[in-house]
């Protein structure tokens, strides 16, 4: 059995879902959501294994959801418009259906959910190289960048603030939860706010406390507290 949420707020587009996956009894629908906060205290509250989610909501989209919930389940989107097909698939979206759905559409798309049950991912996220793309979205902006391209990653709360070329995004991940997937080797914690690229420092000073002052290519100075400066210097000496 799969547990599922439907985030629609279309009550007809509701019952038009409902009414096709009738002849999908292995999906159980735990809950329906009408806009982005019911839907998040819904896959908060039942962890779900699955989520038909709409894109465009009444309080924001269905992207701005998975960017706030702890944990994602597989997805598959149910939306009127074909343009946000290929950042579905940056989120590893099983299936994009469009409106109208037609019943074989459906059924194609909970075959990939028993595959997906079958072949499941691994629970822990892996560590990133370098080279790896990763993809960002703030707002209606998105960005498929390469982690090398990160100057630094700064902490606002429960949101984390890439800098990278001229942008400086905001996204839903804390600094500690970013911190465990970065490349150790290039991407270091200088403070309890900070993670730098080592290849964008510029030069390196000391100060009072026995700490350092980094400055990086775009000219932002950023201070190792005095508890990460050994490492610091471990992780760049001979």
């Amino acid at each position: 059995m799969t547990n599922a949420i439907i985030v629609e707020d279309s009550r007809l587009a509701r019952a038009d879902l409902k009414a096709l996956l009738k002849a999908h009894p292995e999906i159980n629908i735990l809950a329906e959501a009408t806009n982005c906060e019911e839907a998040i205290n819904a896959i908060e509250a039942y962890k779900p294994d699955l989520i038909f989610l709409d894109i465009n909501l009444p309080d924001g989209s269905g992207f701005d959801i998975l960017e706030k919930v702890s944990l994602v389940p597989e997805i598959i989107f149910t939306t009127a418009y074909d343009e946000f097909a290929i950042d579905a698939f940056e989120v590893n979206a099983l299936d994009y259906l469009l409106k109208p759905i037609r019943a074989e559409k459906m059924k194609r798309a909970i075959d990939k959910v028993q595959q997906a049950k079958s072949n499941p991912a691994p629970q822990t996220e892996s560590r990133l190289t370098e080279e790896s793309k990763v993809f960002v979205k703030d707002g209606e902006r998105c960005w498929l960048i390469e982690l090398a391209k990160v100057r630094y990653i700064q902490s606002a709360g429960n949101y984390s603030q890439l800098f990278f070329d001229k942008n400086k995004p905001m996204i839903y991940k804390s600094l500690s939860k970013l911190e465990e997937r970065l490349p150790a080797l290039s991407f270091f914690r200088a403070n309890r706010s900070q993670i730098v690229n080592l290849n964008f420092i510029e030069s390196v000073e000391t100060w009072g406390n026995g700490g350092l002052i980094l400055t990086m290519s775009d000219g932002a100075e950023i201070e190792v507290s005095r508890r990460h400066t050994s490492n610091f210097k471990q992780l760049l000496s001979l």
